[in-house]
């Protein structure tokens, strides 16, 4: 097996910082090389004041630094006390418009580089500095790492969501294959049941036994449609939410021990009807009832609260169990995630999916405290467009 070091993340991201870390220390020699070639062209102008100076005679000019683009050399000289004496290549508007424009760029110039000293006189000693900035190139060239590490990170980053939103598609159809084909294969067994059931019941076999015989049988029809509908669109349809609810709930009350007892708390406006999937909202609510049971560990009290907020119904399935602890609330709807020792952990998951995808609501952890309990919560709109 190929060490975990070595997957396509791995060398993604030592590509990216390759990439990065070229690019700076090249981009790094270019502004060297800029730098050393700003600094000779403004000694060479230093230089060539100082000839004019000393001879006014001769027929010098200055070397032709004084131009209007990206690499103009701006210059601030001034005298032994860095009284400002002249400018080029700085925005003349702004200096005039500005009184201390002119020494703001002059501080920003001593922080930059070093000034030339041009003496003019020994004896009085009288000397002038040239203060220099950075011209336009140069700053493009030292932010140009830090533009092409943000442009790398977020093609990095729409990437990266790219891979995972195929993954995950490619996660769902292979869920919902296994769903279908569980289904399919559910479908021989229990129609040989089915066939049994009424074999019993023309015989003459109305006991109570045979009863519950058929209701798990067709409990067991419920489940394998529900398999069978996941990864299609499912028919939303107005329904009775309250009355959905309490058969669910009567259906977990015959399967729970002696020592759970169940509280139902209608909304006062009856009937409540809402846009649902009866069987793929049935299977949400058998979940929490069935994780409800399983915290509480055959003892405690599972309450089920529905009213309307606004457009909105909430309905939250409160029990007393072990609660889940602070670290694993974001994690109880992940996949495959759970706390017991048997379960796929797909229930929650599954759940969500169903209430935020067909339904346009939203499943989450209201509260939760070790040893106190958890309450979840839907909420749905009472008016929603069909899926």
């Amino acid at each position: 097996m190929i060490p975990s070091f070595y997957n396509w993340r791995t060398w993604l991201a030592l590509l990216a910082l390759t990439i990065v870390t070229g690019t700076i220390f090249y981009s790094r020699y270019l502004a060297q090389q800029i730098a050393q070639e700003e600094r000779d062209k403004v000694e060479l102008w230093v230089n060539a004041s100082k000839a004019i100076f000393d001879n006014p005679d001769m027929p010098l000019t200055l070397p032709n630094m004084i131009r209007n683009d990206q690499t103009a050399i701006p210059i601030i000289e001034t005298n032994e006390q860095d009284s400002i004496v002249s400018f080029i290549n700085i925005d003349s508007a702004k200096a005039a418009g500005d009184p201390g424009f002119l020494q703001k760029r002059l501080r920003e110039f001593k922080r930059a580089n070093e000034p030339f000293i041009l003496v003019l006189s020994d004896s009085p000693y009288i000397a002038n500095k040239y203060y220099y900035g950075n011209t336009r190139l140069l700053k493009e060239v030292q932010y140009y790492p830090i533009i092409q590490l943000v442009i790398v990170g977020i093609l990095i980053i729409l990437l990266l969501m790219l891979l995972n939103t195929r993954h995950r598609s490619a996660q769902n159809q292979l869920w919902a294959g296994m769903a279908k084909e569980t289904a399919h294969q559910l479908g021989t067994p229990l129609s040989s049941l089915q066939g049994w059931v009424e074999m019993l019941k023309e015989s003459g076999q109305q006991d109570a036994i045979t009863h519950e015989l058929e209701k798990d049988v067709n409990r067991l029809k419920l489940v394998s449609d529900r398999f069978s509908k996941i990864g299609s669109t499912p028919q939303v349809e107005p329904t009775d939410l309250v009355v959905q609810v309490e058969t669910m709930l009567d259906y977990i009350k015959r399967r729970a021990s002696g020592g759970i007892r169940f509280e139902f708390h209608k909304p006062e406006e009856l009937p409540l009807i809402v846009p649902l999937s009866p069987t793929l909202f049935d299977w949400v609510i058998e979940n929490l009832l069935k994780n409800a049971l399983d915290a509480m560990e055959g003892k405690g009290t599972i309450s089920i609260d529905i009213r309307k907020s606004g457009q909105d119904i909430i309905i939250d399935v409160a029990d007393t169990g072990k609660g889940i602890p602070g670290g694993n609330v974001n994690k109880v709807f992940d996949p495959g995630f759970t706390t017991r020792k048997r379960g796929w952990g797909l229930g929650l998951s599954l759940s969500r999916r169903i209430i935020e995808q067909y339904h346009g609501g939203q499943l989450f952890v209201k509260h939760s405290e070790p040893g106190k309990g958890t309450t979840f919560r839907i909420l749905i709109p009472q008016q929603q467009k069909t899926v």
